[in-house]
C-alpha cells in the first residue's frame, strides 16, 4: 500500500482536526499512515521565533481561532474556543503527550489514545502536561496507564522523541500538522487529501 506519514505536535492547533479525520480519509484512499509525534519548540527556535507564530503575529493568532472553529463547526468536531487567559498560555506544554504517543503508538489503541489528547485539549482545555490527564486518556483508549507513563519518561522514549524532531527538522518541517511521502512535504490541514493522492500516485 502507499504510505504516508503524519507529523504531529499534540499542542498544535490544526494538527487536531487532521488526527480526528486520518483514518478515515487515508482508509478511503488506499493509503497506510505512520503516526510519528515531534516538537515544534525546537523547530521554531531554529526559526528563530521564542514562540508559536499565532503568539507573534495576534492577528494571525485572532484569526486562526475563529477559523478552527468553523472547520470543526463542518466537520462536527467538538471544539470550544479558549478564555483570554488560556489564550495567553498557548501553546501548551506538549512534552508529556509527545513522549505518552511514542509508546501508546505502538499498541492498537494508539490513534485512540492521541485523539484523546486532542479532544481534552480543545474540546476540555484540560492540561496534558498533567500526568492525572494523560494517564486518564491512556486507560480511557485501552491501556494500562502506569506502564505507559513510566515508559514514556525511559530515556529510549525521550530518545525518540528527539530524533523524530530532529528527522522533522531535516525534512524542512516549519510547522504541523505535516505530511511526507518520502522527502515530499504537505502542511496544513488542508493538504492532507493532497498528500494522500500523492501518496497514491508516486505508489501507482
Amino acid at each position: 500500500m502507499p504510505s504516508l506519514v503524519f507529523w504531529f505536535d499534540p499542542a498544535s492547533t490544526y494538527s487536531y482536526p487532521a488526527a480526528m479525520r486520518l483514518d478515515a480519509a487515508a482508509a478511503a484512499a488506499g493509503v497506510e499512515t505512520v503516526w510519528r509525534p515531534f516538537l515544534l519548540g525546537p523547530i521554531f527556535r531554529e526559526q528563530g521565533m521564542a514562540t508559536s507564530p499565532f503568539n507573534l503575529f495576534p492577528a494571525r493568532g485572532r484569526y486562526m481561532w475563529r477559523d478552527l472553529k468553523r472547520l470543526c463547526d463542518d466537520l462536527a468536531i467538538p471544539f470550544v474556543v479558549p478564555d483570554a487567559a488560556t489564550i495567553a498560555g498557548f501553546p501548551r506544554n506538549s512534552l508529556l503527550a509527545a513522549r505518552a504517543a511514542i509508546v501508546a503508538l505502538r499498541e492498537p489503541w494508539g490513534h485512540d489514545f492521541v485523539r484523546a489528547v486532542y479532544r481534552a485539549e480543545f474540546a476540555d482545555w484540560r492540561d496534558i502536561a498533567d500526568p492525572g490527564v494523560i494517564g486518564e486518556l491512556i486507560a480511557g483508549a485501552g491501556g494500562n496507564a502506569a506502564a505507559v507513563l513510566a515508559a514514556a519518561g525511559a530515556d529510549a522514549t525521550k530518545a525518540e522523541l528527539r530524533a523524530n524532531t530532529e528527522r522533522a527538522a531535516a525534512l524542512g518541517l516549519f510547522g504541523a500538522p505535516s505530511f511526507t511521502i518520502g522527502d515530499e512535504l504537505f502542511w496544513g490541514n488542508d493538504r492532507l487529501e493532497q498528500a494522500l493522492a500523492h501518496a497514491r500516485r508516486v505508489a501507482a
